[in-house]
């Protein structure tokens, strides 16, 4: 082989190394930029359910107060369960119960579509990991008090798997509705059985809220926190984490 072919060769050697390199990086810059983006927008539905729910709990914890205080007011769970209409009641039976299968299902949908390992480098990622395992603890946790709309981890992932639509796919999944959650409650025995319970301890709650109040508080502290890690700069919920925040100082002091 003479001097040219020789470097000829070596030519297009080291052009096919370097194309097959800057491939396989261009290919992991697009595939850590595709699961990013799926985080965002993951992310920001996770973040919008973690903000109902921690809401509803709101409601629960300081109608609670109100009911505790002297005057005529009556709190959110005494208006609309105890001394509501028949459908008052169950719509707080109902939506109480979705708002938290709800947040399951995101964050059922976030585990089967995000490969958390391939962004171990970002902190923000880590964070929100660490936190919504923070509020899985939370929900698990038993007490001797209460253990209203208590699950284990294992019955988490069960209401968020029946959460997930079926129609969805990788990258484009969703939750059901409202309106396709009561329909499978009321049409699906295998999905009333996974739910009836929780319904359950919503009819409970209603009774006597007292019990249950420092497990739903440090339920909601953790979603805030939550969504802290997930909207940062307030983007989206700019206005109601300073109330909620005292009024769960408060709560916990007494």
């Amino acid at each position: 082989m003479d001097a040219l072919t020789f470097v000829s060769a070596l030519v297009a050697l080291v052009g096919a190394a370097t194309t097959a390199v800057l491939g396989y990086w261009t290919q992991r810059r697009l595939r850590l930029l595709e699961q990013r983006n799926l985080m965002d927008s993951y992310g920001a539905s996770l973040a919008w359910a973690a903000y109902d729910l921690q809401a509803r709990l709101y409601n629960i914890l300081h109608g609670h107060e109100v009911d505790l205080s002297p005057g005529p007011s009556r709190g959110f769970m005494t208006s609309f369960h105890l001394l509501g209409t028949p459908e008052e009641r169950e719509y707080v039976r109902r939506s109480t119960v979705f708002v938290l299968a709800e947040y399951l299902g995101w964050v059922e949908i976030l585990r089967r579509d995000i490969q958390f390992l391939d962004l171990g480098q970002s902190r923000a990622n880590q964070r929100a990991v660490t936190m919504i395992s923070s509020v899985g603890t939370a929900l698990s946790r038993i007490s001797t008090a209460s253990n209203a709309l208590r699950l284990f981890r294992a019955e988490q992932r069960a209401v968020g798997e029946l959460m997930v639509h079926p129609e969805g796919e990788p990258g484009r999944r969703r939750c059901l509705g409202y309106a396709e959650f009561c329909e499978k409650l009321d049409g699906d025995e295998t999905f009333r059985r996974w739910i009836a319970p929780l319904l359950a301890d919503i009819d409970r709650l209603a009774e006597n809220t007292a019990p249950a109040v420092p497990r739903l508080a440090e339920l909601q502290q953790k979603l805030i926190t939550l969504i802290d890690v997930l909207d940062p700069k307030a983007e989206r919920f700019p206005h109601f984490r300073e109330p909620a925040r005292a009024a769960l100082s408060v709560r916990v002091a007494s």
